[in-house]
């Protein structure tokens, strides 16, 4: 169902818009236009789309929603750009008017605003709505189900670890502190990767970090900005500014890209409020990567000594590019040093490190027919790459790959979050 035609109440920022020059650059970065070929399912393609809805020369009807939704928002084309164009920004406007004015299909509404919405954004209710899940898969019932509900399924680990982290982890005993840092729980990480959540306050500790882990904050509006409800990710970002601001922090830790990419993108989200664009920009730029922070430190206070001279028989190591570290905060090289510093030589580049694997936040739920194309695509360099263990830094992304290789029947690949593979070395050390 379409809305009317005609101009529609402006929603996308003319300005930034007409940054896209439509030179082509970013084609060959985009993941669906790889896969499609359709110039509707690329950047400029949508640019251009974007902006004949806001015209009134498009009407915001099925097929034009359809392109549009079939955009992972990887961000991949604004790191090609030579004109700076804020993609990201476009299309979570645009997906804020889509949301408002497009009426979906009862499923489509159902998965978005509810099962998405009002679930994965709060810790209980997912634990909660993962358990019928964690049964079927340990019962072996999900093989009986129809082939979309086990896709879905296939992305829920076998042992979902929601291990507790003090509110005040302090530093270690015999080391020197040299800091006191937030950390962001977050909402899937909290749920299925508590271990990673206890390296990462690990980590940090032994670098000479207290840490603090408020245990009022909320999610941090990634899911709702990239899903097209901007008003709530604006109300989960006041509530998180109030709450870190009176801390007293040298910086604010996220282990997890896409909600870090949103995190440092407060101060773009909340510019229009004046009562909240200064405070907001002030807690963005105290938000650093785990990956972006740890790299930073003095050699001397690294809990995990490099070992450039690994052995030929250690395991041989690969790292596939989260988008939103990569892309949207520009994070490339900090985890490859980490990572080189405890593989050395058995350290080998992934093809196409950086092109999206498919998990995209909620996309494979959402899309799961491109979703699975670029999961096939990236198990197939991974396994190509002959690596062992291959390392990222985002829970969307962790599950996609477990659940590609395993599709594949490369059961011998692990998939490990960066913490856990520099916690594990930091062991192997003691």
């Amino acid at each position: 169902m379409s809305a009317s035609p005609g101009p529609s109440s402006p929603f996308l920022d003319e300005t930034k818009a007409l940054a896209c020059v439509h030179c082509g650059l970013c084609l060959g970065s985009c993941p669906t236009y790889l896969e499609t070929g359709n110039e509707n399912d690329s950047p400029r393609g949508r640019i251009y789309l974007m902006r004949s809805i806001q015209a009134g020369r498009t009407p915001l009807a099925g097929q034009a929603v359809r392109h549009l939704d079939l955009c992972l928002g990887c961000r991949a084309c604004e790191t090609a750009c030579p004109s700076g164009v804020e993609y990201g920004h476009l299309l979570e406007a645009t997906r804020d008017h889509i949301e408002r004015n497009f009426s979906r299909s009862t499923f489509q509404t159902f998965l978005r605003r509810v099962a998405i919405e009002r679930v994965f954004p709060y810790p209980w209710r997912m634990q909660l709505a993962l358990l019928p899940a964690l049964l079927l898969k340990r019962l072996h019932f999900d093989s009986w189900l129809p082939k979309s509900i086990r896709e879905m399924l296939a992305l829920v680990p076998h042992d979902c670890s929601r291990a507790a982290i003090p509110e005040i982890s302090p530093v270690d005993a015999g080391t020197t502190k040299c800091g006191r840092v937030g950390f962001i729980s977050g909402c899937v990480m909290s749920v299925m990767f508590g271990r990673t959540h206890q390296s990462s306050v690990r980590l940090l500790n032994s670098s000479g970090f207290e840490v603090v882990t408020p245990r009022s904050q909320v999610c941090c509006g990634a899911l709702y900005a990239h899903g097209g409800n901007l008003e709530q990710a604006r109300a989960n970002a006041r509530i998180n500014i109030e709450l870190f601001e009176r801390l007293q922090l040298d910086a604010v830790i996220i282990n997890a890209a896409g909600c870090g990419s949103t995190l440092k993108d407060y101060g773009s989200l909340l510019s229009h409020d004046p009562a909240w664009a200064e405070r907001a920009r002030r807690f963005s730029a105290l938000v650093k990567d785990l990956s972006e922070f740890l790299a930073a430190q003095p050699s001397d206070s690294s809990p995990v000594p490099a070992r450039r001279d690994a052995q030929r028989h250690s395991p041989r190591v690969t790292f596939h590019d989260a988008c939103h570290l990569a892309h949207a905060q520009r994070i490339t090289k900090p985890p490859r040093d980490l990572i080189r510093g405890i593989a050395g030589r058995n350290f080998v580049e992934l093809t196409e490190a950086d092109l999206c694997c498919g998990s995209a936040g909620s996309y494979n739920l959402t899309e799961p027919e491109m979703a699975g194309r670029l999961q096939e695509r990236k198990a197939k360099n991974i396994i190509h790459s002959g690596a062992e263990i291959v390392i990222t830094t985002n829970p969307g992304c962790i599950l996609q790959l477990q659940a590609g290789l395993t599709k594949a029947g490369a059961h011998h690949i692990r998939v490990m979050h960066i913490a856990d593979y520099l916690a594990e070395a930091m062991s192997s050390e003691e």
